[in-house]
């Protein structure tokens, strides 16, 4: 609780230093200038009396001062012919992580500003790169970004900056601008997936009040707390080893599948997982989609993908509703898909208890960006990259005991590398 407490209160300050940083006129290097200028204008210039030093810190510090005296008075004038053309909301964009995407935005090129250049970036609803090019035929700024990650927003915030060109001072603001912007997560090479059907409870069973099982055809070794009228006591007399038999599990196909993005550290892939599932149509029909950071469902994939882009909020783990999702749209025994990251986290726990408290089949689709089934690399290569090679297999002995402690908890698990395309079963074998 204390580190936690400390951690908070230091980001707190970090990012109030960060805002106050956007209004000191001056840069790391103007500053250092001026620093300088001062202590060689008062050891030199005054004490020893040195006319040479005398002059030279005395036209740094003028045009360090004219400097920034124009980038104030030239921010100002732009600071509010910017607001006023940005108070129109820009249209609905739909963008996609990793790629560049044209916004609209387009201003004047200000060929006017003496001596200084005009620069910005978005940082909200995400830091997204920003790339601004200078069209010809139209003689005006237009801007591209490449958001790295899923997101969702009702505005762009950008931070606008007036620099001289000879990297002395600056003046910054921030502006928003409404609009709807939609960020879904990339899906990769994804060119197939296995259909997600859930398998609920058959209601084909003689007593209404029993448990959903069939006949004993099911076969496992004995185990601590098995029933002894379950072993198989002709097989043991064979070969020595004890087994029981247990009432197979009465299934069938659900007409209605339930599905739900949980969130998670490097969970994009399990988003574009997703987002390929409900587009593409791997979930069958009809099916209801939910995900972390919404109460909201889906049945349609215009619908879903809002979803999925608000599934990440940007310096904030949204909370965890999976219980309320299966306690609105399913019942205590009903089935669900659960796109997971490939990587352990809060939400395995959280997963475990819903288990516990839904006891409906789940089936758990892991979606990760690094699986790497190839074979061994050679000796020079594991010497030269060691560290690479001890990251992957770090990654893949993480996921198979993920992947090993769900299925123990009675999940079946699908694991999906977004980067290859691939598909593997609860063993990691390629289905």
């Amino acid at each position: 609780m204390i580190a936690s407490g400390i951690s908070t209160r230091w980001q707190s300050l970090l990012h109030q230093s960060q805002r106050l940083m956007l209004h000191f006129p001056l840069s790391l290097a103007g500053l250092l200038i001026m620093v300088l200028a001062v202590l060689a204008l008062q050891g030199f210039g005054y004490q020893r009396m040195d006319l040479v030093v005398f002059a030279l810190t005395i036209c740094a510090l003028s045009i360090l001062a004219a400097s920034v005296v124009m980038v104030t008075v030239s921010g100002l004038v732009l600071r509010r012919r910017i607001n006023t053309l940005l108070q129109t909301a820009f249209p609905p964009l739909q963008a996609e992580a990793a790629y560049p995407n044209d916004t609209g935005l387009k201003l004047p090129a200000y060929s006017w500003l003496p001596l200084m250049t005009l620069e910005w970036r978005v940082v909200a609803p995400d830091v997204m790169q920003t790339r601004v090019a200078f069209n010809t035929d139209e003689n005006c700024l237009e801007e591209t970004v490449v958001p790295p990650l899923r997101c969702l927003g009702n505005e762009l915030t950008r931070i606008f900056t007036v620099r001289d060109v000879l990297g002395l001072c600056r003046f910054s603001w921030r502006t928003s601008q409404p609009g709807t912007i939609l960020v879904l997560p990339k899906t990769g090479n994804l060119r197939s997936l296995p259909v997600l059907k859930s398998m609920d409870a058959e209601d084909g069973i003689p007593n209404p009040r029993g448990n959903p099982d069939g006949d004993r055809m099911d076969i496992r070794r004995y185990a601590p707390g098995d029933s002894v009228r379950n072993i198989m006591w002709r097989v043991y007399a064979r070969n020595r080893h004890l087994n029981v038999r247990l009432p197979e599990k009465s299934m069938f196909q659900a007409e209605r599948t339930l599905a739900y993005l949980v969130a998670g550290d490097d969970d994009e892939a399990a988003a574009g997982v997703a987002r390929f599932a409900v587009t593409q149509g791997a979930l069958g029909s009809p099916w209801i989609f939910g995900a972390d950071g919404s109460d909201q469902i889906a049945r349609s994939a215009i619908a879903a993908l809002p979803l999925i882009a608000g599934s990440r909020r940007p310096g904030k783990q949204p909370d965890y509703g999976l219980d309320d999702f299966l306690a609105h749209n399913g019942g205590q025994h009903s089935a669900c898909i659960i796109f997971a990251p490939a990587r352990s986290g809060a939400w395995v726990t959280s997963l475990y208890a819903s288990m516990n408290r839904f006891p409906g089949p789940f089936t758990v689709v892991l979606a990760t960006d690094d699986m790497n089934q190839s074979e061994p690399s050679p000796w020079w290569q594991r010497m030269l990259w060691q560290d690479q090679e001890r990251k992957q297999g770090t990654q893949l002995s993480e996921l198979r005991s993920l992947t090993g402690n769900l299925v123990r908890a009675g999940a079946q698990v699908l694991v999906v590398d977004r980067q290859s395309g691939q598909c593997f079963d609860q063993r990691l074998k390629r289905v």
